[in-house]
């Protein structure tokens, strides 16, 4: 292999690797924001009473 392909090649190696950083990063972001909605989902569930009784007067 030559060199302008080898360097080539190691450079496409690099930005693939580089991409795939990033996606591994915003995946990381979706993950934390999902888990922190989640937790105050569950934080809010905590009042047992809430949503019990329903006003149905007519």
């Amino acid at each position: 292999m030559d060199i302008p392909a080898l360097s080539m090649a190691m450079s496409m190696d690099k930005v693939n690797t580089e991409w795939g950083i990033a996606m591994m990063s915003k995946a990381l972001d979706t993950a934390e924001d999902t888990g922190a909605a989640l937790t105050k989902m569950m934080e809010s569930s905590v009042t047992p009473n809430l949503g019990q009784n329903i006003d149905v007067r007519l």
